[in-house]
């Protein structure tokens, strides 16, 4: 009897109507048509308890956020959650840091956090309401797409 495929998730955070923080929900609109169709592509704020449920039952999940830590625009950096906790200065790791780093720290209490779990950070250049997308940022999206691509049906 053949087993399912394990439920994995790419969640986008962010907000669509405020520059660079739309990373995320850019990223899955690339990612869209993309993937094997047992991956879930979850548009998401960045609310803890939210967050906390689309994680459950997941075997792995993949987290897009936009960052602010001084990075020139565009850098993408890739934490492993399992490994290492997120920073708690939102102003580090995410545009939602309290939430994100939140639901991230309760799931692994709860012993809740998926087999893999992986956040990638999109350093951003601007968040002004109604801003589009940067240049550095569109191009980081590009980039992180063919990888994600690549990582999830490795």
């Amino acid at each position: 009897m053949r087993r399912p495929a394990p439920r994995i998730v790419v969640i986008g955070i962010g907000n669509a109507d405020r520059g660079d923080d739309a990373a995320g929900p850019a990223l899955l609109d690339r990612l869209r048509g993309r993937l094997p169709v047992h991956v879930e592509l979850i548009e998401q704020r960045g609310e803890s308890t939210a967050l906390l449920a689309q994680l459950q039952d997941a075997g792995a999940a993949y987290l897009i956020d936009a960052c602010r830590s001084g990075r020139p625009p565009g850098t993408v950096r890739r934490i492993d959650a399992l490994a290492s906790s997120l920073p708690r200065d939102g102003h580090h790791c995410s545009t939602h840091g309290f939430g994100v780093s939140q639901a991230l720290e309760l799931a692994r209490a709860l012993g809740l956090l998926p087999g893999r779990c992986v956040v990638y950070c999109i350093e951003g250049a601007s968040y002004d309401p109604g801003a589009p997308l940067s240049a550095p940022v569109r191009m980081a999206i590009d980039t992180l797409a063919a990888r994600l691509i690549a990582e999830i049906g490795a």
